[in-house]
């Protein structure tokens, strides 16, 4: 499989779209104005302590105060007989070091943690433990014994203070002593800067700041398997080889500039992706299928065969749809990065066989995944539920704001409904104040409404409270939107 990561840069935002076999399998988009904060170390202050929640409000200088929970402030591994409770941890207006481990999504404020951990390419430091350990997604228990022993070597042969623990990433598999000595070499220099503001730093401020945008994806998505890093904006396309020089040599000679009259968004149709991405219906190349709803809890999938009719029996019909529904779902998932929980309801599969197939095929695509994913099987109702990571808002988050005309519902009062409503409101209007005559205010769509189908109607509520009614047109007026003017 071969990997291209396109990066375009502009003064107001960075964008940067990972493509696998010419197709999109990520964007990743972050503006000046809403810059991502995940990772960032703040000095902060203690403004709420919330006892029944066992959790508290922290003001890091954000314009919403961050969270965080009494498990996330205690000490890592404090037996359960041990644990303290929030208010015995912390007190009002206590400075407090932490790190934001979500950033801020919709109407809530950031996650912390006093937990600190701080990333370069191969490895992950973190100060306030002692423990070492090898990402879980080395599988290889050779490797993961090889790579344990020389990090415990390239620890011990370090001529700074080397205390902490630290993880051994997955882009770690196959390299050399040299380079986690290196990398070690630099997370304990780079820590004992963030030492010396810990102490002179004023709450609330920034005491860590990690890598912009374009510099991170290079650390954390370079891999083998990516063939070119292209790169827009020749200032930052400089500071991107200068980066890779002293921490990934390996990967300078893949980075290139993109001079090229033609967006380089055009390049894979990556435009056009994130458009479709932004869609609730996903077509499937055989005829099928998927609507996804994200929902304030969790994320719903439903798939459907819509025109694929197959050329066999049903059963062959529902396994393929479901085979390429797995497939594209994993692909959904990255690109629109949605996390929490996610149910997904499969065509139904009488099959067994059929249905521990597609679900071997979907825990196989997720894989791919940077975002750490959990699939628990089938439910009792035949549905697939798995859990993905969030950290940052999703695609749609990130570029869309609920419809101002409907609310984010997705749907609108029919015009009949609103008729309707009107006549209920002058009948209220008639018995509390007794004007004498109504004048309706309404969108088009509304007042021929009135003047047509419900014509009847209107002379009735007349004749009813013996008042004549008016209307008229407000263009601005959205199809919900109505007043009624006492005259």
């Amino acid at each position: 499989m071969s990997g291209e990561v396109l990066i375009n840069l502009t003064p107001m935002e960075t964008r940067v779209a990972l493509v696998e076999n010419g197709v999109l399998q990520e964007a990743l988009i972050e503006r000046a104005c809403r810059r991502g904060i995940a990772g960032n170390i703040y000095k902060g202050k203690v403004v709420r302590v919330l006892p029944g929640m066992q959790a508290a409000f922290i003001d890091i200088g954000l314009e919403r105060a961050a969270f965080i929970h009494a498990h996330e402030v205690m000490p890592s591994g404090t037996p359960a007989d041990e644990q303290l409770t929030i208010a015995q941890l912390l007190h009002e207006g206590q400075a407090l070091v932490v790190q934001v481990t979500k950033d801020p999504i919709g109407s809530k404020g950031a996650r912390l943690t006093t937990h600190l951990s701080i990333p370069s390419r191969y490895l992950v430091y973190m100060p306030d433990s002692s423990h070492h350990g090898v990402s879980q997604r080395i599988e290889d228990e050779r490797e993961r014994e090889r790579l344990r022993r020389l990090l415990e070597q390239s620890v011990a042969g370090q001529d700074v203070d080397a205390s902490g623990g630290f993880i051994v990433r997955t882009a770690a598999e196959n390299v050399g002593d040299e380079e986690l000595a290196s990398d070690i070499y630099f997370l304990l220099r780079l820590w004992q800067k963030v030492s010396e503001r810990k102490i002179t730093a004023a709450p609330p401020s920034v005491i860590y700041d990690d890598l912009p945008l374009f510099i991170r994806t290079l650390r954390d998505v370079m891999r083998e398997d990516i063939e070119k890093v292209r790169i827009d904006s020749r200032e930052n396309f400089t500071r991107l080889v200068e980066f890779a020089r002293e921490f990934m040599p390996t990967a300078v000679e893949r980075i290139e500039y993109y001079p090229g009259e033609r967006p380089i968004f055009d390049l894979y149709s990556v435009e056009d992706e994130i458009q479709k991405a932004l869609s609730r219906k996903v077509q499937l190349k055989s005829g099928g299928y998927l609507v996804i709803d994200p929902t304030e809890a969790m994320t719903t999938i439903d798939v459907n065969t819509g025109g694929f009719v197959g050329h066999r029996n049903l059963e062959e019909t529902i396994f393929k749809t479901n085979l390429e529904a797995a497939t594209s779902i994993a692909r959904q998932l990255r690109l629109r990065n949605l996390g929490g929980i996610i149910i997904i309801d499969f065509i139904d599969m009488e099959d067994v066989e059929h249905q521990r197939q597609v679900l071997r095929l979907l825990e196989k695509a997720l894989e791919r995944d940077h975002a750490k994913t959990k699939c628990t099987g089938v439910t009792e109702l035949g549905l697939v539920q798995l859990t993905r990571k969030r950290t940052r808002e999703s695609l749609a988050q990130t570029l869309c704001e609920a419809c101002p005309t409907c609310d984010g519902r997705g749907k609108l009062k029919t015009p009949e409904t609103v008729c309707y409503e009107i006549f209920r409101e002058i009948l209220r209007e008639e018995r509390a104040y007794s004007a004498e005559t109504y004048m309706v205010l309404a969108s088009q769509a509304v007042v021929d409404r009135l003047l047509d189908e419900e014509s009847t109607s209107v002379a009735d509520l007349e004749t009813f409270i013996n008042k004549t009614i008016r209307f008229q047109v407000e263009q601005h007026y959205s199809q919900e939107q109505y007043d009624i003017v006492l005259m």
